[in-house]
């Protein structure tokens, strides 16, 4: 697994051993920031936040791309512990965190984000619960795009809130971009 494009193009990244974490695969990651990077907000400038982030390599390319700051939320400590290696292996830039929190059980926001990834564990219904909370926490920038990782075969339940723009396969793996709507 490596950093496709940007500042830190080529740079390898770890992952860690085992089936608990399922990073997206540098196929999947290049077709992903090739729409993202040609869509509205821009990577360039964004805040970028990584749910259910792994080993952060889609962070840290998002960051590698050019977005403002980034941060990344994971809950596992195996996982941590590699995202934070791989944050290390960049030169631990200033403009990205790295959290330890349930992703499907934030909070209120620090800040709104741009752009938000989540690649919750396939198949574990998590991602609703997490997009129910990015909206009542105020972690959506008014015009944020939101990505959602699924299994290829998997249907994802949208709560109220959010439509569909589009959706994309590659390999095993979905994504589903969406965008908030107005809230009543």
């Amino acid at each position: 697994m490596r950093i496709i494009a940007g500042e830190f193009r080529g740079r390898r990244l770890l992952s860690p051993a085992g089936r608990d974490v399922r990073p997206t695969s540098d196929r999947a990651r290049e077709a992903l920031f090739s729409i993202l990077e040609h869509g509205q907000p821009p990577v360039r400038g964004a805040r970028f936040l990584d749910l259910f982030c792994g080993t952060g390599a889609v962070g840290l390319e998002a960051l590698s791309r050019g977005a403002a700051g980034v941060l990344l939320v994971e809950s596992d400590g195996d996982a941590l512990k590699v995202a934070q290696s791989n944050i290390e292996r960049i030169g631990t830039p200033r403009n990205i965190r790295l959290l330890r929190q349930d992703a499907s059980r934030l909070g209120p926001a620090p800040m709104t984000f741009d752009i938000i990834f989540l690649d919750p564990p396939y198949r574990s219904g998590l991602a609703a619960s997490a997009l129910e909370r990015l909206a009542q926490g105020g972690w959506l920038a008014p015009e944020a795009r939101i990505v959602v990782e699924v299994a290829a075969d998997e249907m994802c339940q949208l709560p109220e809130g959010y439509k569909l723009e589009q959706e994309r396969r590659y390999g095993a793996a979905r994504f589903l971009f969406l965008r908030p709507t107005s809230r009543k």
